[in-house]
């Protein structure tokens, strides 16, 4: 019997408990992976508590609109598809006056995107691809390269940053978003 209440019960030591919690956190914060979700790139305009005052003739705005059934309005012309809206938005940003419909001068184009508030983002996104290929098809076309090559120049290589500067001198890309419409039902 003396020996039962000597060896007693048996004891687990506590002792490194907070030294393999310690590592196994370190362990899990070193191989998790964030994913980290990219949306769209854009530029926004410095905030400003004053609203921009600055009149645009209509002859230098292309207009376009999307509707709550995704259905685009092109300068009050409806569309089924965008095929062929890049080229009419360059003519439009390249006019340089000739064509008393069309914009002024590159400076003064400014091409409008209304939606709906049931505007799907896939016609959203995809009608602010078809704006932006368009500049950048511009861009391209007076750097002298591809229009991939012109998205793939790095601008902190700075030869490749005064093509980029180059191409894209007196030609800004004004896009104008206006707020979504509601849906009236």
């Amino acid at each position: 019997m003396s020996l039962l209440r000597k060896t007693g019960s048996a004891e687990v030591s506590t002792g490194s408990m907070a030294d393999i919690a310690f590592l196994l956190l370190t362990f899990f914060l070193m191989t998790t992976v964030i994913n980290n979700e990219k949306g769209l790139t854009l530029l926004l305009p410095q905030w400003s508590d004053e609203p921009i005052t600055s009149e645009k003739h209509q002859r230098n705005i292309f207009a376009i609109q999307i509707n709550s059934e995704n259905e685009f309005l092109i300068e009050g012309e409806p569309r089924n598809s965008l095929a062929g809206v890049t080229g009419e938005i360059k003519n439009f940003i390249l006019n340089n006056g000739v064509d008393p419909s069309l914009s002024i001068n590159p400076e003064e184009a400014v091409v409008s995107l209304k939606t709906d508030r049931g505007t799907s983002q896939q016609a959203f996104i995809a009608m602010l691809d078809v704006i932006q290929a368009a500049y950048y098809e511009i861009y391209a076309e007076r750097a002298g390269i591809t229009t991939k090559a012109f998205r793939e120049l790095d601008l902190n290589d700075k030869s490749q940053k005064q093509i980029y500067d180059a191409a894209r001198k007196n030609i800004p890309m004004n896009v104008s978003m206006a707020e979504p419409t509601s849906i009236l039902r």
